[in-house]
Formats: structure tokens, C-alpha cells, sequence
């Protein structure tokens, strides 16, 4: 049976599941229309993605294989494969809610096989010894390690396929079940426009993080410290394989480096999807307590646009809103603030990230929130409130990450942008004032519990 192979998170030939798959194939990429029609014109990741995509084709190309482009809802694309002939499709396994329903969809129509190509750990795998899924990280990072062996990471290797017969060369646009075929393939056809965003290959990615792994869990928190993997964008398109980092982390453990720390960071993408796949609800309810929230719009409208007045909360806002990035401890500090200080809903922050995060990754962004918010499963304690200012002190002493984001601060002697009495009583030229007291917002939200 003819079986229809959908690159979906895993735009990559090597170490592939779906290229381990026997037999007549036709490899697709959608580019789903319930998803893009939500975007502006220019978000930066359909520009990344389009660019992929197009790097997977000419990959597959050169193995004697291609790719057939189509642009529509899923439904629509598999309703029109079931009326060619195909029975099966194979993709990469999604545990958010749009995902999981997508795919619940098409499983009416064809066989479907769902493949675990993007963790290392099926969400059933890991279980208490009563057979229910863990709650806290650290047992399941133990039981994960207890489990672990060497054939999570073995590589896939490709297996006999011979190519479906089909026009690889136009897009496809099917709607309202009309098929009509676009010749050029172009982001512009899509309806957006290019953006440029830079992006290392996984490769050379992994080959530069290869000197920093020693010092990973002693420098990733320093924000002026190119510390981090940068394999977060890689790993959410799958641009390169798990099973492979992994592998990297062995050769480089084998060679007595300390990998321990970063290998447990993976565990904790890990153990974010887990949480989402057996509890789908994280997506849009709290698990623990009900903070009260506040529906200040304006408080909404200056933290988006980084003119809060607080240094490193606006560097952060602008780091992503200029790059689509955000350094991992800025994301803990601006999360704290957006649900603590300004007492706003994670679920609006959750979804001001996933309009402009590059390694956007539904389970990683809402658990996050959740977490900062103290309101998840393996929360941080509501009373804990990060304070911005001692953070910057710690973790950006001589302001430069703030200074690179803040131009307008260049000229602040980077001491005094730690202090809220200089902030909260000096003109700034182009910077506001801080839009409330760091204690006082304290006391403020802790008492709304008692």
C-alpha cells in the first residue's frame, strides 16, 4: 500500500524515522492554512520554516526521493490522498491540543502511524510502579535514567523506498476540496513575506557548543554569557535529531566532560511534553491555585511593548520581540513579573510568546508560564517572586545584555540600573519609570491569597 510519509517537526533526512519506512512513498510537507491564517505577514518563523522545507526537498532530491508542498488544512490534504489511493501516513508524534485533534482527524480517513521521532521517551513509558505518569521532575528524571539505554539513541538508518508517482515540482493548493497548482514556490505565494533570520545548521551548532558543555550549568544562567546550546530552534523543527544529541553528549562524556547538566535539561523537554500529553487541560487551566488576576490593559500593553521601567524585563521583551529568542533566565524573570508583579493571566503571556518565539513548542511555553505562575504541576511556589533588580545585579552586573536590548540606557552607569530609587526618580531620556514599586507589587500579590 502506497504510504504517504508528512514531514511535520523532523525537516531533516538524517537519523529519520520516516525514511526508515519500507516501501512506495510520497514525502509531503503542508503548510497548514489553520495554523498560518493566525500569523502576520511577517512572522520570522514562516520565513525559517519555508526556508527548511525547501533545504529538506533538495536533501531528499539527492537521495532520489522529493517533496510535494501543499497548502491547506490537513483535512482537506488527506481527503484529497484518500481519493488518489493512499492508505497510510507516518508522522512525527505532537502532543498539544490542536496537534492531537489534527491528528485524531486523520486517522479517520487513513491508517495512521504515529512515530516517537521527536523524544526520546513515549508518554507511557515512564510510569509509577502504579501505572500513573509522575507529577514532580526529579523522580521522573530518575526513572528516565533507570530506563535509559543505549537503543534510545541508535540512529535510523534509511530503508528501501521507491518514490510515488506525482508532480513534485507546483504547490498545491487544495480548499473547499478544489485542487489548483501554483508553479513557483515562494513565500510570497504563500501570502507572506521573507524575512531574514539567521540560523547557524545544526551542525556547526552542536560543534560550537562542544567547548562550552563543562561550564554549562555554572554559566547558561549569566545573560552577557553565550552560554546556551542554541539547539532549541533545531530540535523544535527537528533539524536535527534527539537520538543525535544525545549521541553528541556521550562521545563528549567518553572523553570525561560534564554533560550530566545539559543531558538533564533535555529530560526536562522531555517531562514538560509528558506532562501536556496526560494532561491536556495544562493548555488552558491552572492545576494548583487560583491567583487572582488583574485585567490592567495598560499594564498588558507596556509590558509588550518593554516599557515597564524595568531594565531587564524590557531588555528581555525586546531581545524577543527583535530576534525571536529569549535568554532561559530572562524567561523565568519576565514570567515571575508578568504574573506576580503585574498580576496578569499566564495564559495572555503564554500566548504573547507563541506569536513571536522561534523554538515556540506548545508543552515547553505553556508549563513554563504555568511554572512561573506557580499554578502548574511542578510549580514554583506562588510566594517565591522574583525581583528583577537583584537578578540583573547577579546575573547582568555590568548591564550588558540590558545595554544591547536598551540603547537608551547606554549612557546609565550600569550600577544604578539595578536600583529602583535611581529608576523610580530620574528622567530617563526614551525610558519610562518603573510602573510600580518592586516591594510593593510583592506585598500585593501575596495578599490577594490570604
Amino acid at each position: 500500500m502506497k504510504k504517504v510519509l508528512w514531514f511535520r517537526r523532523d525537516l531533516r533526512v538524517h537519523d529519520s524515522m520516516l525514511l526508515a519506512t519500507e516501501g512506495e512513498v510520497l514525502p509531503i510537507f503542508i503548510f497548514d492554512t489553520n495554523i498560518l491564517n493566525a500569523l502576520e505577514k511577517e512572522d520570522k518563523r514562516v520565513s525559517l520554516i519555508f526556508e527548511q522545507v525547501l533545504k529538506l526537498k533538495a536533501a531528499l532530491q539527492a537521495l532520489g526521493l522529493d517533496l510535494a508542498l501543499f497548502y491547506g488544512t490537513p483535512l482537506e490534504v488527506f481527503t484529497y490522498f484518500k481519493t488518489l489511493g493512499f492508505g497510510e501516513v507516518y508522522a512525527s508524534v505532537d502532543y498539544d491540543s490542536y496537534a492531537r485533534k489534527r491528528d485524531e482527524e486523520i486517522a479517520e480517513l487513513l491508517s495512521f502511524h504515529p512515530l516517537n521521532d521527536c523524544y526520546l521517551f513515549e508518554p507511557n513509558e515512564v510510569l509509577k510502579k502504579d501505572g500513573s505518569p509522575y507529577l514532580v521532575f526529579t523522580p521522573y528524571y530518575r526513572a528516565c535514567k533507570e530506563l535509559y539505554t543505549k537503543f534510545y539513541v541508535l540512529e535510523y538508518k534509511r530503508a528501501e523506498q521507491s518514490l510515488s508517482n506525482f508532480d513534485y515540482s507546483v504547490l498545491y493548493s487544495i480548499h473547499e476540496g478544489v485542487k489548483t497548482t501554483l508553479p513557483l514556490i515562494t513565500i510570497e505565494t504563500l501570502g507572506f513575506k521573507r524575512t531574514h533570520v539567521e540560523l547557524l545548521s545544526a551542525e556547526k551548532t552542536l560543534e560550537r557548543f562542544a567547548p562550552k558543555i563543562d561550564k554549562y550549568s555554572e554559566h547558561r544562567d549569566f545573560l552577557d554569557m553565550d552560554a546556551t546550546s542554541h539547539l532549541s530552534v533545531h530540535l523544535r523543527f527537528g533539524t536535527i535529531s534527539i537520538r543525535e544529541v544525545v549521541r553528541f553528549l556521550v562521545h563528549l562524556k567518553a572523553q570525561g566532560h560534564d554533560t550530566e547538566p545539559f543531558f538533564r535539561q533535555l529530560i526536562f523537554r522531555e517531562f514538560y511534553a509528558y506532562l501536556l500529553y496526560h494532561f491536556p487541560k495544562l493548555a488552558w487551566e491552572n492545576y494548583k491555585y487560583n491567583p487572582p488576576t488583574s485585567n490592567d490593559t495598560e499594564a498588558y500593553e507596556r509590558f509588550i511593548n518593554a516599557q515597564t521601567g524595568y531594565p531587564l524585563v524590557d531588555a528581555a521583551v525586546m531581545e524577543l520581540l527583535t530576534t525571536g529568542v529569549m535568554h532561559n533566565r530572562a524567561r523565568m524573570v519576565v514570567g515571575s513579573f508578568f504574573t506576580k508583579h503585574l498580576m496578569l493571566p499566564w495564559q495572555q503571556g503564554e500566548v504573547f510568546f507563541a506569536k513571536y518565539l522561534l523554538d515556540y513548542d506548545a508543552s515547553a511555553n505553556i508549563l513554563s508560564w504555568q511554572w512561573c505562575a506557580g499554578t502548574g504541576i511542578d510549580p514554583q511556589p506562588y510566594f517565591r517572586i522574583f525581583n528583577p533588580y537583584s537578578q540583573s545585579l547577579k546575573f547582568d552586573k555590568e548591564a550588558r545584555y540590558i545595554k544591547r536590548f536598551l540603547p537608551q540606557l547606554q549612557d546609565v552607569p550600569s550600577p544604578l540600573l539595578h536600583k529602583e530609587a535611581y529608576l523610580m526618580t530620574q528622567d530617563i531620556k526614551g525610558y519610562p519609570k518603573p510602573i510600580l514599586g518592586h516591594e510593593s507589587a510583592r506585598k500585593r500579590f501575596l495578599s490577594s491569597f490570604s
